[in-house]
């Protein structure tokens, strides 16, 4: 959840002139949601290699879970989700050089 509501309430958009004011929710913007599990890639030699992504056994529910929760907390209409493990060619323009990765607070481990 923490992802989501993070992801909704991120100010990355402008108003007027001023940059890093509105969020998607304030500007009614749509999302594009695309798993995509070449982010957990090292490199060995000159290869990638991807033992680190979660399997997709595992993996296709939480994304699911999270296309949900996104529709549950914003407008469903407005959360697009790619077809989990296919091959897309996707076609996007960005507007602007920034990159926010968005991590998950580690907690602490639950108490005996």
């Amino acid at each position: 959840m923490y992802r989501v509501k993070k992801l909704l309430n991120l100010r990355l958009f402008e108003d007027g002139d001023k940059p890093w004011t509105k969020s998607v929710m304030d500007s009614g913007l749509e999302i594009l949601c695309v798993s995509q599990f070449t982010l957990c890639y090292v490199l060995k030699g000159n290869k990638p290699d991807f033992h680190n992504a979660m399997m997709g056994d595992l993996s296709k529910p939480m994304y699911e879970q999270f296309l949900s929760q996104l529709g549950q907390q914003y407008k469903p209409e407005a959360i697009k989700g790619g077809t989990f493990g296919a091959y897309m060619n996707v076609v996007i323009e960005n507007d602007g050089p920034v990159t926010i990765p968005l991590d998950t607070p580690t907690l602490p481990p639950p108490k005996e």
